[in-house]
């Protein structure tokens, strides 16, 4: 079985800023798991791009906390400053001419915290109000709303969605 495969959250998919962001749901948290660092990798497709190791974990740990900060108060940048300090992006021209993008980080623990910080800044350069925190009562997911009318609301309606009709819907029942 493939490691990506093993990945128990609940919301998956999502920009690998906010994925980061939701290595951790309710009363869990995915790097606290066995295996959770060597899952979130696969499931990003980081593996053998950046180790499976504390110093690894650690950095990503850091970008978490950034972008939690940042999320709480946009002013506060210091810290997702100091993670995208970590690295670069080294621009050029490939053979045929045509524009190329490539992150430079001296060292590859910090590649995923890096790009995931990186990530954060081109989610807010498209649309810093279409990054979202679930509506729902008990749940702490963030996601990145892609729908036409930019009005999403729950993480995923068949969970969060559904949760708030039933409830809306039971209480009305009562009245």
């Amino acid at each position: 079985m493939d490691l990506a495969d093993q990945d128990p959250r609940p919301l998956r998919g999502e920009p690998l800023s906010l994925d980061l962001l939701n290595t951790r749901w309710h009363d869990e948290q995915l790097f606290q798991q066995p295996n959770g660092l060597a899952v979130w990798l696969a499931t990003n497709g980081l593996t053998g791009r950046a180790p499976d190791s504390p110093e690894t974990l650690d950095a990503l740990l850091r970008a978490r906390a950034a972008l939690l900060v940042l999320r709480a108060d946009p002013l506060d940048t210091a810290a997702l400053n100091t993670v995208l300090a970590h690295g670069r992006i080294r621009r050029s021209l490939d053979t045929a001419g045509r524009p190329h993008e490539e992150p430079e980080v001296a060292d590859p623990v910090w590649l995923p915290a890096w790009l995931a910080a990186d990530d954060y800044l081109r989610l807010l350069a498209r649309d810093p109000a279409r990054i979202r925190e679930c509506v729902h009562d008990h749940c702490i997911l963030t996601f990145f709303d892609t729908s036409q009318n930019g009005r999403r609301r729950w993480c995923d309606m068949a969970r969060c969605g559904n949760r708030a009709k039933a409830a809306r819907h039971y209480a009305q029942q009562k009245h």
